[in-house]
């Protein structure tokens, strides 16, 4: 294994991780439709009750797609981690309401009540997904930030990267194009989620709710995904010259990233059909309920293709709006080969842990959610 193919491969698995984690988006999603679908206090205990089975799941593949960034592009972690902290405090504490909610919402001696974390449900619910969306858009749209690595050597000032301005993160959002794939985020977790529940909840009200704002959800999502993806392929992209490391600015970069590398087209065009097979079908099927898992597995090839699109093929991943040559690519900002060789080999047992998640889902899904255990068992 070489140290650049070692390179290739970690970006290949934190983009893996980022694609799981927008589709464990559905968590949020269906909690952002809480009070809309439930229109009473025991449906909105199912509701609630379904997403809370696997918000764990979406909090640890947080957890562990920053964890992953951390170890093998550090660089990255410290300037959009470092620099851009009121973006990502944000998005977490958002996860922290979650959190919180979760466990407290119907505990003895809450003088809040059940509804007022329910809403902060929903606050993640719509945070969470368009704050993940517009940070995942500077990908291909630049940050402002300034690399020195200079400071390495300087007992004075060694920091490597700063922001550029005051904003730290929250510049992000005055791009109107960063917030075209945060809405477009946000409404692909509602669909998601809307998705989940019909599968997760044997309730025929519930799920002709679900089916009905589907459609209305779907719509957004096409036109606000599509709109970033022509736009994307069309505009100037960051280019990394293999030999010097200079940054350029390339006609249609990622378009003829996609050309170049056919085989993640061929992952974009059977993500991109598989999303909207689920979601069709589901619409005009009214006994149709697993849509989640096509338009789940669509979700993932999606995003994958995406991020590999970012920074695959000599293309700088995180792009610098204040100083072209301070962005990052794959190559000026990953950890060492013998990190890299030794969290390679850690990787190998990847599948056994997939596994586990997999056997723990169907456990937990064994028994879909009714009315009639909500009256016997404990609620969240």
């Amino acid at each position: 294994m070489t140290y650049e193919f070692l390179q290739q491969y970690w970006w290949f698995l934190v983009s893996l991780l980022g694609a799981l984690l927008v589709f464990m988006l559905f968590v949020q999603g269906g909690n952002s439709v809480i009070f809309s679908i439930g229109r009473t206090a025991e449906e909105r205990r199912m509701l609630v009750n379904s997403t809370g089975r696997k918000w764990e799941l979406t909090f640890t593949t947080l957890v562990t797609f920053g964890g992953a960034f951390f170890a093998s592009f550090p660089l990255f972690y410290s300037t959009s981690f470092g620099g851009a902290y009121w973006l990502w405090m944000i998005i977490l504490f958002s996860f922290v309401l979650q959190a919180v909610s979760y466990e407290f919402q119907n505990k003895l001696g809450n003088l809040l009540g059940p509804r007022t974390f329910q809403w902060f449900l929903v606050v993640n619910g719509v945070v969470g997904p368009l704050l993940l969306g517009g940070a995942v858009a500077t990908f291909f749209n630049g940050s402002n930030f300034l690399i020195d690595k200079d400071n390495m050597v300087s007992g004075i000032q060694p920091v490597i990267s700063r922001w550029a301005n005051s904003g730290h993160g929250l510049d992000a959002l005055l791009d109107p194009w960063n917030l075209v794939l945060g809405f477009a985020v946000f409404f692909l977790a509602r669909c998601l989620g809307l998705l989940y529940f019909m599968n997760n909840i044997d309730d025929e009200d519930i799920r002709c709710r679900c089916s009905v704002r589907l459609v209305g959800t779907a719509i957004p999502f096409v036109i606000l995904f599509v709109a970033f993806l022509v736009r994307t392929l069309l505009k100037d992209g960051y280019a990394a010259d293999p030999t010097t490391g200079l940054i350029t600015m390339e006609p249609m970069k990622y378009l003829n990233n996609l050309v170049d590398m056919w085989y993640v087209s061929v992952v974009l065009l059977a993500g991109v059909v598989s999303v909207l097979y689920g979601i069709v079908r589901t619409i005009v099927s009214r006994t149709y309920i697993k849509g989640i898992w096509p338009a789940g597995i669509g979700t993932v090839l999606t995003v994958l293709a995406l991020m590999l699109c970012a920074g695959w093929n000599d293309t700088a991943y995180y792009p610098s709006a204040a100083d072209l040559q301070s962005s990052l690519t794959i190559s000026n900002s990953c950890s060492s080969e013998f990190t890299l060789h030794t969290m390679a080999i850690v990787s190998f047992f990847i599948p056994i842990v997939l596994a586990y998640i997999i056997y723990a889902w169907r456990s937990i899904d064994n028994r879909k959610i009714t009315k009639k255990e909500m009256a016997e068992d404990e609620a969240y």
